[in-house]
């Protein structure tokens, strides 16, 4: 149970890179239609799938460095998962890298 949450994260990163699932994107999926022309719906796509993918991975990492005691493992998985989330919002609100 507890690998839950990364599968369920590599599954939406699955969707909505491969399967173009672009409606799970919170806050595009409630856009108007003038809004969403603005932005180039397969980059974002490609993008938010492989944060997912990342994502899920360091919390696998975090959860087997719990599980199999291994601290530092567990803890730097934490600490570069909120690197990776604080970089990925910077680089997707800024120099329009996503918008047509």
């Amino acid at each position: 149970m507890i690998y839950a949450v990364p599968l369920l994260l590599i599954l939406l990163g699955y969707l909505v890179k491969v399967k173009r699932w672009s409606w799970l994107i919170a806050g595009y999926n409630t856009s108007s239609k003038a809004e969403k022309e603005k932005y180039d719906e397969e980059a974002l796509c490609r993008f938010v799938g492989n944060l997912l993918f990342v994502l899920g991975g360091l919390n696998l990492l975090t959860i087997l460095g719990f599980e199999r005691n291994i601290t530092w493992l567990a803890w730097s998985s934490m600490v570069v998962f909120f690197v990776v989330v604080l970089v990925a919002l910077i680089y997707a609100n800024t120099g329009n890298r996503l918008k047509k």
